[in-house]
């Protein structure tokens, strides 16, 4: 290599909002060298979202303050949405010629190009990194036959490709496990969002929730539940608001922030049992959503299978929201302290999630030691640590 500095490369498929503020802070350390490559630029132009069912196009910064590249894609039917074969990047063998001992860092393996970048460093000399999402407890939801299948192309082909393997989170990590990763090649880069900017805006409305909530047209006099994210079957929305019905507590709004495919459904509900104090707000984009979150008291995510973390939990603990998470959410055996900063529930026991809110709404002293609990667990995931950790391989 040219210079002394430990570089890496990304694969990802597109720009992701979630991905670009680490890779900013990755850039600026003096010991890195950084080049991101992508699959599509779909994202950037602006597309339809299939999950939230509008025209979504990010309104912070996704590629700016670092070294990046979009590659050619020869696929016939091009698109991040298309499937394993909507993405066929065969540039990625002339990217790569010249980066022998380079760590490349490879999402998933949900395209062909993935399997297409896995030769092209095998080849040429790379040091091969995969980050994957998938939890255990989701994985073993499949079929034995499905199961024995995986564990043929994992255990024995796929993963003995790879030199390290970054792992989110303990479900994350026991997937690798069960599949035979041996320890040492396991590396902790936890799901994380842009905690700095998250807490800013924490600092910025934290006594204003008042105005804030005159401001989104919101109830001031009631405990505000919210719910983040597509109105999609693997969110389970439905699930929430009819335990927001069997709550039946007129000291309770709530909140869902977004839209998708289950809007209308959600709308018949509330109209038939004339459920009032809920709230639909549409999609908003990445800057509006802090007031939301700011505005709140509580957070729950009633995502089932599918929901391999699920990273708005991550946006709520920076403003101090207690959670309630169902089990199968990837994230909740690592964010989710039971009686600490939340609860986990059942996924699909509503029951179940209006016990929980009960216990919120009417109970004033433990609503704040969960809030500050949140925000004390929520440190530990952040993009320092994931820096902390790729810099020690």
């Amino acid at each position: 290599m040219a210079n002394s500095k430990k570089r890496f490369i990304f694969l990802l498929s597109h720009p992701i909002q979630y991905f670009s503020p680490f890779f900013q802070l990755m850039a600026k350390d003096p010991d890195l060298d950084l080049l991101v490559l992508y699959c599509s630029d779909e994202n950037v132009k602006g597309h339809i979202d299939k999950g939230f069912g509008v025209d979504v196009k990010w309104d912070i910064p996704l590629l700016e303050g670092y070294n990046y590249k979009f590659l050619k894609n020869n696929s016939w039917k091009p698109s991040i949405f298309n499937g394993f074969l909507g993405l066929i990047n065969f540039e990625i063998f002339r990217t790569l010629k010249n980066e022998r001992g380079s760590y490349l860092v490879i999402h998933g393996w949900a395209y062909a190009t993935n399997f297409l970048t896995v030769i092209a460093g095998k080849l040429l000399g790379l040091k091969l990194c995969l980050r994957s999402e998938n939890p255990l407890n989701q994985e073993l939801l499949k079929s034995r036959t499905n199961l024995f299948l995986r564990k043929i192309f994992f255990r024995y082909l796929w993963f003995r490709l790879f030199d390290y393997f970054f792992y989110i989170g303990s479900q994350n990590k026991k997937l690798y496990e069960y599949y035979g990763v041996k320890k040492e090649k396991l590396v902790f880069t936890p799901y994380a969002v842009d905690n700095d900017r998250f807490r800013a805006e924490y600092e910025t409305y934290k006594n204003k929730k008042p105005e804030l909530r005159k401001e989104l047209v919101l109830p001031a006099d009631k405990k505000i539940i919210l719910y983040a994210g597509k109105y999609i079957p693997k969110k389970r929305p439905m699930d929430l608001l009819q335990a927001f019905e069997l709550l039946n507590n007129d000291k309770a709004a709530l909140v869902f922030l977004g839209d998708g495919e289950l809007r209308m459904d959600m709308e018949d509900y509330i109209s038939k049992l004339n459920l009032k104090n809920v709230y639909l707000t549409g999609f908003k984009n990445q800057s509006e959503i802090g007031k939301y979150f700011a505005s709140a008291d509580i957070f729950v995510l009633p995502s089932g299978t599918g929901e391999t973390w699920g990273l708005v939990v991550n946006e709520a603990m920076n403003f101090g929201l207690p959670v309630i998470v169902s089990d199968l959410a990837g994230c909740s055996e690592d964010l989710v302290i039971e009686g600490l900063n939340g609860f986990k529930f059942q996924c699909g026991n509503v029951e179940s999630i209006k016990t929980k809110l009960e216990y919120f709404i009417e109970d004033q002293v433990q609503f704040k030691i969960f809030s500050e609990e949140s925000r004390k667990i929520i440190n530990r995931y952040s993009y320092y640590t994931i820096l902390e950790r790729i810099k020690s391989i």
